[in-house]
């Protein structure tokens, strides 16, 4: 799969848990943008969601509607295809 350079800066951010927020702030995305690239990531298996800092969120989930309010983390596949680009 191919990564985008808004996919790699993005999950350049995740190596640790992040507010919806904190990463706004700090990409200077507007909400689109960061939305869409989050569930690209999402989609692709590259990050997981988080409700809380300690509570995980399995199932579908709709970012356009929850996202930002949500915590991301970088998965294994995600740092994995990050560090080899």
């Amino acid at each position: 799969m191919m990564m985008s350079d808004d996919e790699f800066d993005l999950l350049d951010e995740l190596y640790f848990l992040q507010s919806f927020q904190y990463l706004k702030e700090t990409l200077d995305w507007e909400d689109e943008r960061l939305l869409r690239t989050l569930q690209r990531l999402l989609e692709k298996g590259w990050i997981k969601c988080f409700q809380s800092p300690d509570k995980e969120v399995f199932g579908a989930i709709d970012l356009s509607d929850q996202g930002l309010h949500l915590y991301y983390l970088a998965t294994k596949a995600g740092l994995l295809k990050h560090n080899t680009i």
